[in-house]
C-alpha cells in the first residue's frame, strides 16, 4: 500500500468508545530538526521522528546535498552535520520536495545563503501549484536569484547569494516565512533582525535556543518579540525528542467530541501555546478538553489530551485564532457544520494557498451533505445543523493532494454515517501515516480500493 494510489470508502457510523491512543509525531519539528542538524557541527540525534512522506522528502533532499543521515531504529536518526554553509550539490541537481511545502520553503532559505549553490527545486502536482512569491521576494533580499524571472511556482532554479548580508524582516502570520528569514540569517554576514508583528509557530526558535550564541529573543517597546540571528556562528549538535503532532490529534479530538458517549486520551502530544488555538477555541465553546501531565522538553510543552463527547455551541473565530490553528480549519469547519447555528471564521485568506484552496474545497464537501456555507476571500460562514438527512448521499472527494481535506471527510462520514468516496487517500501519509490504523482501533470501518 506504501506510496501506491488508493481510494477510501466509508459507509458506517462509528459507535461510542473509551480509548487511549498516541498520534504520529510532529511534522513541523521533525523537518526542522533534520534541516538544522544538517548545518550543525558533529552528530545530532533525533528521536520519535515522524516517518511520513513529507519527512522522507526532506531527508532525500539533504542526502543529495551531501548530508549523511543514518537510521538507528524506527523513529530514531543520526544526522552527521556539515556546519553552516557546507551544503553542496553539482550544478542543476534536482531537489524534489514532494508534497512538502515546509521542506521546500525552509530548504530554500538555508540554501539561499549557502555559497556556490545552483539547484532545481520541484515538487509534486499539488506543491508545484502553490505560490512561492513571498518567499522569493524575501530570499532576494539576502541576494539569492530565482529563474525563470517573475515565476512564482515550482519548478524553479535557485542560485545562492555570493555575499549574503543580514536583513531586517517584519514577520506576519506565516511561521514558514519567519523561519525562512531566521534560517537564511544563520549564514548571512552580520545580524538578521526579525520582528514578530504576529505571533506564529516558534519551533525554529525553540530548536535554536540550544545555541544562545546564534539566536536571542527580546521584547521591543511595542511588546513584540525581536529575534536577533547572529550570522556565521558555530551551531552545536542537537538532541531532540519529538512530541506528538497536535494537528494530527485534532482529528481524533473532533471525532470524540461529535460521537455520543465517547471518551479519548491522547498521550505525549506537543502543546506549544502557539499550536493549540484549535483546542482553546473549542474549550471556549463548550468542548470537554483537558490538558494533563504537561512537561517541558527541548523548550517545547508536551502532555496528554483528555476529551469527552460534548455539546458545542456555534463558533465565532476572530483572525487572531488563525495563526495558532492554521492546519485545523478544515476539521473546525466539519465540527461547526454539525453544530446548530451559524459559525463564522474570519481572517482565513491564507487557506487558499495550502495543498488545495481549503475554503472552496471544504465548502464543496459540506454542500454535498446539505450544509449551507457562505465564503469570501477572507471569511467563511457555516450554517450548522444537527440532523443531517443521509439518504442516498455519497460525499465525493476528487484527487486534491490535500491530506487535511481527506482526513476531515473521514471524520464527517464516521460521525454522520453518510457514505464517502475519497480519491488518492495515500496523500494522508505526508503527515499522518498512522491515521487509518488509529481510526480502526477506535472502531471505525472503511474499505481500501487500490487505483488501477
Amino acid at each position: 500500500m506504501l506510496n501506491k494510489s488508493f481510494s477510501l470508502f466509508l459507509s458506517k457510523q462509528i459507535k461510542s468508545y473509551n480509548k487511549i491512543i498516541q498520534v504520529d509525531s510532529d511534522k513541523s519539528i521533525s523537518i526542522r530538526s533534520f534541516l538544522l542538524g544538517a548545518v550543525s557541527h558533529n552528530i545530532s540525534e533525533i528521536k520519535n521522528v515522524l516517518e511520513s512522506d513529507d519527512v522522507f522528502s526532506c531527508i532525500g533532499c539533504l542526502r543529495k546535498l551531501g548530508v549523511k543521515i543514518e537510521k538507528i531504529k524506527p523513529g530514531q536518526y543520526l544526522v552527521y552535520g556539515k556546519g553552516l554553509g557546507s551544503l553542496y550539490a553539482k550544478k542543476n541537481t534536482v531537489l524534489d520536495c514532494g508534497n512538502s511545502g515546509t521542506t521546500a520553503r525552509l530548504l530554500i532559505s538555508l540554501l539561499s545563503t549557502n555559497p556556490d549553490i545552483q539547484v532545481k527545486m520541484k515538487g509534486d502536482h499539488s506543491l508545484n501549484k502553490r505560490s512561492m512569491g513571498k518567499l522569493i521576494n524575501l530570499m532576494s533580499e539576502f541576494g539569492a536569484t530565482f529563474l525563470p524571472e517573475n515565476k512564482n511556482n515550482f519548478p524553479l532554479t535557485l542560485i545562492s547569494s555570493e555575499i549574503p548580508i543580514g536583513i531586517e524582516y517584519k514577520a506576519g502570520v506565516s511561521a514558514q516565512l519567519k523561519s525562512a528569514a531566521i534560517l537564511a540569517g544563520l549564514n548571512a554576514n552580520g545580524t538578521t533582525n526579525v520582528i514578530e508583528q504576529k505571533q506564529s509557530r516558534n519551533h525554529t526558535e525553540n530548536l535554536l535556543l540550544q545555541n544562545p550564541n546564534v539566536l536571542k529573543i527580546k521584547k521591543n517597546n511595542k511588546g513584540q518579540n525581536h529575534i536577533k540571528v547572529f550570522g556565521k556562528n558555530h551551531l552545536d549538535s542537537l538532541k531532540i525528542n519529538v512530541g506528538g503532532d497536535p494537528s494530527s490529534a485534532a482529528f481524533f479530538t473532533a471525532l470524540t467530541l461529535l460521537t455520543p458517549r465517547a471518551k479519548l486520551k491522547i498521550k505525549h502530544v506537543g502543546l506549544n501555546p502557539r499550536r493549540i488555538g484549535f483546542y482553546n477555541l473549542l474549550k471556549k465553546h463548550g468542548a470537554k478538553i483537558k490538558f494533563k501531565n504537561i512537561k517541558r522538553i527541548n523548550h517545547e510543552e508536551v502532555g496528554d489530551i483528555e476529551i469527552q463527547s460534548s455539546k458545542i455551541k456555534s463558533i465565532t473565530a476572530s483572525p487572531d485564532y488563525y495563526v495558532s490553528a492554521t492546519d485545523e480549519y478544515p476539521i473546525l469547519f466539519v465540527i461547526t457544520a454539525l453544530t446548530k447555528g451559524a459559525s463564522v471564521f474570519r481572517g482565513i485568506g491564507d487557506l487558499a494557498n495550502k495543498e488545495s484552496n481549503r475554503i472552496e474545497e471544504m465548502k464543496k464537501i459540506l454542500n454535498q451533505v446539505g450544509i449551507k456555507c457562505k465564503s469570501t476571500k477572507n471569511e467563511m460562514k457555516i450554517f450548522g445543523q444537527t440532523n443531517i438527512q443521509k439518504k442516498d448521499i455519497v460525499i465525493k472527494v476528487p484527487n486534491l493532494g490535500d491530506h487535511r481535506i481527506c482526513m476531515s471527510t473521514v471524520i464527517l462520514s464516521l460521525v454522520t454515517g453518510i457514505k464517502a468516496e475519497i480519491k488518492n487517500f495515500e496523500t494522508v501519509r505526508t503527515s499522518s501515516p498512522s491515521f487509518l490504523k488509529i481510526i480502526k482501533s477506535l472502531g471505525g470501518n472503511f474499505e481500501i480500493k487500490k487505483s488501477p
